[in-house]
């Protein structure tokens, strides 16, 4: 089998991609090591940046988007239950966020790719790349006991933290940036209505909280932990507690309490690994890079580089041209790690830390109390938040 780009990892930066390049006439193949339910019913993030929302209009795939999206234009944060908004929208020129879980965009780029007969390959297991280094890379996979192989032009890592396209950088290419936090989200998702139509970011002397949403039906809701927590020790009654004591009396007030169907600790972490390129290899999305889900910048990360990774790729084999493909790396780094910093600051100012003494903790609500009196403050983490323009890079 021959394809000129190879996917491998069927996750958001990957199916993106494919219809990126779908939409340019560029031949690509998608090699998933799990099968389709597994990989859309993952339960990950769901807040859009407007960028994003662009590309899946432009994509067609943006039909249940629109009907069903919950389109936000401020965010709420407490410090310690005194709850103030920034309004996105004013600060940034009518920019706008929209609430939509990464296992919908997942569905709909699924039933997109089958519509268009894009090319996936499920249940690949033993998934190794070779020749990445010279000028004949090729994918090789197990599937029903049977090694097949994909030759093409270049192969793209979007296959996450854990996979093999990372590994397959040289150790001595490969440098790795990671900061792992001491604590975790225990996170639940419930059938029961938001307690705000808008997010709210709770900094408490307990904890970090977050009260967010699916649809007007189905709230996430998260608190902080410590990672020797576990989820059995954790019943319903003892979350929703602890969750209206941190978000304050004021918000807890409009928690409507019910039976939670799914309820996981998710560890946190800032990892970035460079280059994003070595000879016919590219990584992007979690591949290369992670964030603490405090900035909701996740799944929008891996939107940009495949964003710019497929108008490098288009670039290539329209005008014949290296140009964008040389750069890819430095370009996608750029905006990388401007996420990268976001994500730490706000991470930073809205969790406690084991080690924090008073000082620290006077400094932190020192922050967000300045936060609450300056446009520019709050102008500068509405900037983030809705997402820097990729001309920001």
């Amino acid at each position: 089998m021959r394809t000129r780009v190879a996917i491998v990892g069927a996750g958001p930066a990957g199916m993106f991609l494919a219809h990126l390049l779908h939409l340019e006439g560029i031949d690509a193949t998608v090699i998933e090591r799990r099968d389709r339910a597994y990989v859309e019913g993952r339960v990950r993030a769901g807040v859009l940046e407007q960028g994003t929302v662009a590309l899946m209009h432009r994509l067609g795939v943006a039909d249940r988007l629109m009907r069903e999206g919950l389109v936000h234009g401020g965010t709420n944060v407490a410090l310690d239950g005194k709850l103030f908004r920034i309004d996105m929208a004013a600060l940034t020129g009518g920019s706008t966020v929209t609430v939509y879980g990464q296992q919908e965009v997942m569905r709909d780029l699924f039933d997109a790719a089958e519509a268009r007969g894009l090319s996936i390959v499920w249940d690949a297991s033993d998934v190794a790349l070779s020749g990445i280094d010279g000028d004949r890379p090729h994918v090789t996979w197990r599937r029903d006991g049977v090694t097949q192989q994909l030759d093409c032009d270049f192969v793209v890592g979007c296959d996450g933290y854990h996979g093999v396209s990372r590994a397959a950088i040289p150790r001595d290419v490969l440098r790795v940036f990671e900061r792992v936090y001491p604590f975790g989200w225990l996170g639940v998702l419930a059938d029961v209505p938001p307690a705000e139509h808008e997010l709210i970011y709770a900094n408490h002397e307990r904890g970090f909280a977050l009260a967010s949403m699916r649809s007007p039906t189905r709230s996430r809701y998260y608190i902080q932990c410590a990672l020797d927590e576990e989820v059995a020790d954790w019943s319903d009654d003892r979350f929703w507690d602890e969750l209206c004591l941190r978000l304050g009396p004021d918000a807890a007030a409009k928690v409507t309490r019910g039976p939670s169907f799914e309820k996981s600790i998710a560890p946190l972490r800032s990892f970035v690994a460079e280059p994003m390129r070595w000879g016919r290899l590219f990584l992007a999305g979690d591949a290369a890079h992670i964030v603490p889900p405090t900035g909701a910048k996740g799944m929008n990360l891996a939107v940009s580089d495949v964003t710019m990774l497929s108008q490098a790729l288009t670039e290539h084999y329209r005008e014949r041209s290296d140009a964008g493909i040389d750069h890819y790396s430095a370009r996608a780094l750029a905006r990388v790690w401007k996420a990268e910093r976001f994500s730490w600051w706000f991470t930073s100012v809205t969790h406690r830390f084991p080690t924090m003494d008073g000082f620290d903790r006077r400094i932190q609500m020192a922050e967000l109390d300045y936060l609450r009196g300056s446009l520019a403050a709050q102008r500068a983490l509405a900037e983030n938040y809705v997402g820097l323009p990729l001309e920001a890079a």
